[in-house]
């Protein structure tokens, strides 16, 4: 799937009121025969066991289709014993139809305890092969992708999407298999038993076919519908609960209230009309299975009383009324549910099919010996999605264990700069050089592992504090880790924790903003790679972790980078000033300006 369809899908903005998931239209699947098989291709490898449990359901259905027949039969031996000018019941003929009679109901309910045994256990692990995919995928999709995106939909299509797809799967496919012969069979045992009374029946049951029939043609649109706002509502709470600081700060709670209620309102509508219509299904087929036990009680008193049919037939036909009406509201609830799973699916396979990063098969996957010189060679870029170009055309080189800030106004570039750097982007023009080898010939995995990202947003997990420090790097020795954090002036505090450098970060811990990027510094220093990024308002403990590094450092305040051996003044996409901090200061050009109006509005 190309990303034009994305466009639409939900674009994190970073602020309360901004867009969260919605598209277009879509109000209906696009294709729900060809979603159903993805679906059944998805589960080819557990076929065999689909099979079996099907075989299951069917014979057990067919016993329970053969115990009304039998029924007639017990029914008539019984009358045969009590009626003039018979004196006694054939006990050991009841005795023997009943053990048959129980013996059936027995084996048909373990077939059933099989199947229902084998649908949960290969819809589990449908549902989780499902999971692991879409883990898998967001390893491989592009950063435009999640500029695109809330994660509080893909959280959704994680959870309440497959878990759809597994209920439907595990109860929908065995219930439709054995409706479906329920139905059939009894009509035919109908038919073997007396024709009238089957007409009867039939004609009494045809009603609820239409109405079923109508029912799933106007549901199935609501289904889609409320799978879609249960994702744009998932990203959008997600969204405000990790920014609810900034909520806060900008007395956005109204604002935020205001949306969420607009989305609330939209999933209860959507959910209201499709669980509306689908509660309508059982009261309906209620009403349709009692008018035909009335029909075929006063067709078959009469029937009985002219002497044209027995007692059995009537009750076999009481019991052949249910199992011929009551398939009808199971064929609908089964249909309804794999309406649901179709539209969960296709927000699955959706998500599954967009389009994937390029494949590095035969790229550098390991440059040796990096001293950290990094060169930008007429690097043209514009995003994905725009027909725009951000940068034009940048040149500039980094010598190894030079500190090279970046500045610029807002919008100018810098994060752009550094993301191309790291391959987080691919650039549309021009090379970018490490240590004499284009970056597009080296595999991602290569190029990350050359640099440490320090961000202004810090990242930590739920884990303890050594596995935030070593995150990602295997055998690290104990004394390199309380280095590190000495360096940063972290380790008293965490020696001040209740476990140590092993007590777990989660919300009973409270680290402050700075301690949080204290730790992030630590971590890149234990990281030890060759190249550096800097996100933040530099300060001077970070020098240490600059050292014999060479650094890019994305500049807020510009009194910290007075000692970077280049500054690269970014405008519009392009650099239009180079050099150091003084001689672009002799200069009395942008950077000038920069600089200067940082202390004008200090002051």
């Amino acid at each position: 799937m190309g990303e034009k369809e994305y466009q639409n899908s939900g674009r994190r903005t970073g602020m309360p009121g901004g867009s969260h998931g919605r598209h277009p239209g879509g109000e209906k699947a696009k294709d729900f025969v060809g979603i159903w098989k993805k679906l059944l291709g998805y589960c080819r490898k557990y076929f065999a066991f689909f099979v079996i449990a099907i075989v299951c359901s069917a014979i057990g259905t067919v016993l329970t289709l053969i115990g009304p027949d039998k029924l007639s039969e017990l029914t008539d031996t019984i009358a045969e014993g009590i009626t003039p000018p018979s004196t006694s019941i054939d006990m050991e003929r009841v005795l023997a139809i009943g053990l048959t009679l129980i013996s059936f109901y027995l084996l048909s309910y373990l077939l059933s305890a099989i199947q229902g045994w084998i649908m949960s256990t290969v819809t589990q692990r449908v549902s989780k092969a499902m999971r692991s995919d879409i883990s898998k995928k967001i390893n491989r999709l592009p950063m435009w992708f999640y500029n695109r995106t809330t994660t509080g939909d893909v959280l959704s299509r994680v959870t309440n999407d497959v878990d759809t797809i597994g209920q439907s799967l595990n109860h929908s496919i065995g219930n439709m298999v054995s409706a479906v012969i329920l139905f059939v069979g009894s009509l035919v045992m109908m038919l073997k038993t007396n024709g009238w009374m089957t007409l009867t029946a039939a004609l009494a049951s045809f009603l609820g076919f239409v109405l079923m029939f109508s029912i799933m043609g106007k549901s199935q649109k609501y289904f889609t519908r409320q799978q879609k706002h249960l994702g744009e509502i998932n990203g959008h709470i997600e969204e405000i609960y990790s920014g609810h600081t900034v909520v806060k700060a900008y007395n956005g709670e109204d604002e935020a209230q205001r949306v969420f209620d607009r989305m609330n309102n939209n999933l209860c509508e959507s959910g209201f009309k499709a669980q509306c219509l689908s509660g309508l299904m059982m009261p309906i087929m209620g009403f349709i299975g009692n008018l035909g036990y009335v029909a075929v009680c006063v067709v078959g008193g009469a029937m009985a009383l002219s002497g044209k049919i027995s007692f059995g037939v009537i009750v076999a036909f009481m019991m052949y009324v249910r199992y011929f009406t009551q398939p009808l509201s199971q064929i609908a609830q089964a249909v309804q549910s794999l309406q649901s799973a179709g539209a969960a699916g296709e927000r699955v396979f959706e998500f599954l099919e967009a389009e994937e990063m390029e494949a590095e098969e035969g790229k550098i996957s390991v440059l040796d010996h990096v001293e950290g010189n990094v060169e930008f060679e007429h690097v043209r870029f514009g995003y994905e999605d725009s027909d725009a170009t951000v940068i034009y055309d940048f040149s500039a080189k980094a010598k190894a264990g030079q500190k090279i800030a970046i500045v610029g106004p807002t919008g100018a570039g810098k994060t752009t700069l550094v993301n191309l750097l790291m391959r987080f982007h691919e650039i549309q023009g021009g090379k970018i050089r490490i240590d004499g080898t284009p970056t597009n010939l080296m595999t991602r995995e290569a190029v990350h592992s050359l640099f440490c990202m320090v961000l202004q947003d810090t990242w930590l997990f739920e884990g303890s504090v050594r596995e935030n420090l070593v995150y990602n790097n295997e055998d690290v020795d104990e004394e390199k880790i309380k280095e590190a954090c000495r360096a940063v002036g972290l380790d008293h505090f965490i020696r001040t924790l209740p476990q140590g450098y092993d007590t777990v970060l989660n919300d009973q811990v409270n680290l402050s903003q700075g301690q949080k990027q204290q730790l992030t510094i630590a971590r890149a220093m234990i990281a030890n790679k060759p190249m550096l990024i800097l996100d933040q308002q530099i300060q001077t403990a970070m020098d240490q972790l600059m050292e014999n590094r060479t650094s890019f450092v994305i500049a807020h305040r510009l009194s910290t980078i007075k000692n970077a051996n280049l500054i690269l003044v970014l405008k519009d996409g392009d650099i239009i000033e180079s050099g150091t901090h003084e001689a672009l200061l002799d200069r009395g050009g942008f950077y000038a300006e920069l600089y200067n109006s940082q202390f004008e509005t200090a002051g």
